[in-house]
């Protein structure tokens, strides 16, 4: 799992769990480029998924980590980029099929819903599972912006 370079960002309800998210990226080895927050202060979620969002669509980084109350409003913020395939992930099973079979680029967590270790292993098996491809390549080509026009 090692060696990666993975952005990751919340607001203030997340904070807390992205703060040991991250650590255990670094932990293990990954380059964490940190869009914030950075302090406990009312902020608004959009803010932080659009620069995870923008540094994975970009390129800047193979994953992006978000972590808010629930992880539904990061999802949602993120999943406006089209290149961005964001999960709100509860476990490791959620979180391996969710890149088996959809190839999700971005995991996001709620630190209201999930607790800090089922996060950890949830992060965990996101990183370390491989796109399965084959007909699950087809119906992500069935959800590329071109296919909605």
């Amino acid at each position: 799992m090692g060696g990666m370079i993975i952005a990751i960002g919340s607001d203030h309800a997340g904070l807390p769990l992205k703060r040991s998210l991250l650590a255990t990226l670094e932990a293990a080895g990954h380059q964490v480029l940190d869009a914030g927050t950075h302090d406990g202060a009312s902020c608004d979620y959009p803010d932080f998924a659009h620069a995870v969002a923008g540094k994975v669509a970009a390129g800047e980084a193979r994953f992006g980590v978000l972590c808010c109350g629930t992880g539904i409003g990061m999802a949602i913020a993120a999943n406006r980029h089209a290149a961005i395939r964001a999960a709100v992930l509860h476990d490791a099973t959620e979180a391996r099929l969710t890149r088996l079979h959809n190839d999700a680029n971005v995991a996001c967590f709620g630190a209201r819903t999930t607790g800090e270790e089922v996060a950890m292993d949830a992060l965990r098996a996101f990183l370390a599972t491989e796109f399965e491809g084959g007909r699950h390549g087809r119906r992500l080509d069935k959800l590329a912006p071109t296919a909605l026009a």
